[in-house]
């Protein structure tokens, strides 16, 4: 099937009755026209939504493990699963984890060029290679050829961590005496000349479905190494940041250079990195996609107020059990949540579904329709049988999502 007629993946077009939900417009400047490769299906660079990928944390040659986690990640939302496959048997078990796969599965391949040829014979839909790790020309050629048969991608990553020079001592010892001099500037030079000279190996062989990583983890570093990088090349890029941390620290750590990049018009697909369950991964990439308005929201977005000195309902205990409930609901409704009447009319605004409380009692309005008053034991129920009844009528193609400004007055 040719590229251009590849079907979207569910969060690129949703349609509910005569309603149709396509990707909003952000005001960022235009994406950077990039190369477009087909990764089982999936669409990256060109004019392809930003894919969002994450990587399993259970050992690639536990079969049945392995499938849940992919399963579990891919309903979460993940376009693209990368696996690790440290040895054979691994690659062996890519034989039947491909096919029970609900989404394309990129091979994570270091140090053994035998393991990405396995990979490819077993059917894995991409390959990723690490120019610190396996720098051999012959054996390169040999993945390349391999994957040019089948028409497979090649993403080339280069992480802060193997880019420094291991095996010629001379040439290790003045690398370190340049990080000496300049540390962040040492690193950007020996990951665009690291790329240079390893894209060149691709080029000669006319291989052009590549995708290019460049991680550190410096979100500062991230931003002006893939700057250059995209300043350089025309190959799609794969944005992260490495060895992030716990999602407590990472995820600002991450957000602060992926939102710069994305919002700069820099960026193809993204894994957001943390030491802790992928979902969460999965789970802060969707968010920071529907907030730049790279991807549409398959499911309700709850907003709420901060906190202040004004509030007269327990709100905190609030949003935390309207956000549990939302997740019974399958329509993309915008819900507010304002635990006063100072600011809540004009923040509800734009709101499908809001309420906003004082004096142990709230008003909800409906797109700007007054609905009902409710006294605080009674908000979290009557709160969302207002949004499964919105959600209802979206579906039945009764009343349209409205990311507007709606009219509401005070009480």
């Amino acid at each position: 099937m040719p590229v251009d007629k590849l079907p979207l993946p569910p969060h690129q077009a949703l349609e509910y009755g005569v309603i149709r939900i396509t990707s909003g417009v952000a005001c960022m400047p235009p994406r950077k026209k990039t190369r477009r490769v087909n990764v089982g299906g999936v669409r990256i660079g060109g004019d392809a939504p930003v894919a969002l990928q994450t990587m399993t944390a259970g050992y690639t040659h536990d079969v049945e493990g392995c499938i849940a986690e992919i399963r579990k990640l891919a309903e979460a939302g993940a376009d693209l699963v990368r696996v690790a496959v440290p040895s054979q048997k691994d690659t062996a078990a890519l034989r039947e984890i491909i096919p029970a796969s609900p989404v394309p599965i990129v091979a994570d391949v270091h140090f053994h060029f035998e393991r990405a040829l396995e990979a490819i014979e077993a059917g894995v839909h991409k390959i990723r290679l690490n120019p610190g790790n396996i720098q051999d020309r012959p054996k390169v050629d040999k993945v390349i050829a391999a994957c040019k048969e089948r028409g497979i991608p090649i993403r080339v990553g280069v992480n802060e961590g193997s880019i420094v020079e291991r095996r010629d001592k001379d040439l290790r010892a003045t690398e370190k005496a340049d990080m000496d001099k300049d540390h962040k500037q040492t690193l950007i030079r020996l990951m665009l000349d690291k790329l240079e000279d390893y894209l060149q190996i691709f080029e000669q062989r006319d291989f052009h479905d590549v995708v290019i990583s460049a991680k550190s983890i410096d979100p500062r570093l991230v931003i002006d190494v893939y700057t250059a990088i995209s300043d350089r090349w025309d190959y799609p890029l794969h944005l992260g940041v490495t060895h992030a941390g716990p999602p407590e620290t990472g995820r600002i750590r991450s957000i602060a250079a992926l939102g710069t990049l994305l919002a700069n018009g820099i960026g193809d697909t993204i894994r957001i990195s943390y030491a802790a369950d992928p979902v969460v991964e999965v789970d802060d990439g969707k968010e920071l996609l529907c907030s730049l308005g790279l991807r549409t929201r398959t499911e309700p977005e709850l907003i709420a107020c901060p906190t202040c000195g004004r509030i007269e309902v327990d709100l905190f205990k609030l949003v935390t059990d309207v956000r549990q409930r939302l997740t019974e609901i399958d329509v993309p409704i915008k819900v507010a949540v304002m635990g006063c009447v100072v600011n809540g009319p004009g923040e509800c605004e734009g709101a499908d579904v809001a309420i906003f409380a004082g004096r142990h009692r709230g008003i909800i309005y409906v797109q700007g329709e007054q609905r009902q008053t409710v006294t605080e034991d009674n908000m979290l129920d009557a709160l969302l049988e207002e949004c499964r009844s919105f959600a209802n009528k979206v579906k039945r193609g009764e009343a349209t999502l409205k990311n507007a400004p709606v009219d509401i007055a005070p009480a």
